[in-house]
């Protein structure tokens, strides 16, 4: 059944990944996967695998593929859970390395938001967070009911170090060297979904579950 996928988004930085993930999430009972907070986490434990990555990271030089990997099979049971692959792959090795090493033999789903990316740099830019709620508002979009103050914790509204535009164009670039051959692997094996990403937050949620499959589950079952 389409509900029992292991999922994995693509789509460039801002696209609403994160956003569809947390829904899916607390709704339905999958698991998000941030390859940046499992590194910290298992460093933080101290394992042997975690001293790895601290010395590649102490180094000053990015974690390669294959320990990613082993990070990702150290803390994902796809036999008894269901994950969202979010931030990873970003390239086509790492795409055929995560089919070959985890996702064999597992039904899985990935999923394309597709956005005009001018639009998206507005997205960005637009974007500001509260770091307590961990709510996200849109200055043109989704303002909050007070400038710069948010609705639930009332806390004041951040604007991050990595929303502005310069950064935000280079973070596209090299979006766009890798996607096209990635795009291209997921739907030569049969198992891609395009969203339009460009629509309203509640319309790109009703066809991602429709995509999915998972319109009228009961996600009070579990999995």
């Amino acid at each position: 059944m389409a509900r029992q996928s292991q999922l994995i988004f693509l789509g460039a930085p801002g696209s609403g990944k994160g956003t569809q993930a947390n829904y899916l999430v607390k709704n339905f009972g999958y698991k998000h996967v941030s390859t940046g907070d499992l590194l910290r986490a298992e460093i933080g434990k101290g394992s042997s695998l975690g001293m790895r990555v601290k010395g590649i990271i102490d180094a000053g030089h990015l974690v390669d593929d294959m320990t990613v990997l082993d990070l990702l099979k150290a803390n994902c049971d796809t036999s008894s859970g269901h994950f969202i692959f979010d931030g990873f792959p970003r390239t086509l090795n790492q795409a055929k390395l995560l089919d070959e090493q985890l996702l064999r033999g597992c039904a899985t789903q990935a999923v394309y938001f597709k956005m005009d990316l001018e639009a998206l740099v507005q997205r960005i830019t637009n974007r500001r967070v509260a770091p307590k709620s961990g709510m996200i508002y849109n200055l043109l979009t989704r303002p909050p009911k007070r400038p710069g103050i948010c609705d639930v914790s009332g806390e004041p509204l951040i604007h991050r170090k990595d929303d502005t535009e310069e950064v935000i164009r280079n973070r596209i670039d090299v979006f766009k060297a890798t996607i096209d051959e990635m795009v291209e692997f997921y739907t030569q094996k049969g198992i891609l979904k395009v969203i339009n990403a460009n629509a309203e937050e509640n319309a790109i949620r009703e066809n991602l579950l429709s995509a999915l499959g998972l319109n009228g589950v009961n996600k009070d079952l579990p999995y």
